[in-house]
């Protein structure tokens, strides 16, 4: 966990996807509660809508150019009868390392990559176990540890 006033300056980006709006809100809400738990200033938080998992990465480069420390990163891609799944999953998981790699910035990736609506539905439920939240943390633990590094 943070120590007090460690955060409160960072200024944090959370870029979601349009697409399963009902599932990805509830990931916004458990990355906003993770935020305000590690103690992000609510007004350093920026909120940004992408189409869709598939401009994601380039959303989450906009941002870290911008001046953001760091994005938290949310969507759920859930697999059809169609092969889109695999390239859209597999691309913005690729792109998101890629930014991470390319700015030396830390990306929180919760963008869910499941078979079913009932498994996205159980991945952001309520508590420290949404996957939202998991990956709001892990920036923020990223975060520090860039800090410390330097």
């Amino acid at each position: 966990m943070p120590q007090a006033g460690e955060f409160d300056r960072a200024k944090i980006a959370i870029v979601a996807t349009r697409w399963n709006v009902e599932i990805v809100d509830a990931l916004v809400a458990g990355a906003r509660a993770a935020l305000r738990d590690w103690g992000v200033n609510d007004k350093r938080i920026g909120f940004f809508r992408a189409p869709g998992a598939y401009e994601v990465p380039l959303a989450a480069r906009l941002l870290l150019d911008g001046g953001y420390d760091g994005v938290v990163a949310l969507g759920a891609v859930i697999r059809g009868d169609t092969p889109h799944f695999d390239f859209v999953a597999g691309e913005c998981a690729r792109g998101l390392i890629d930014v991470q790699l390319s700015t030396g910035k830390p990306v929180g990736f919760g963008v869910l990559t499941v078979n079913t609506v009932q498994q996205a539905v159980e991945r952001c439920g309520p508590g420290t176990t949404n996957k939202g939240y998991e990956a709001a943390a892990a920036m923020l633990e990223m975060l520090r540890l860039r800090k410390e590094l330097k």
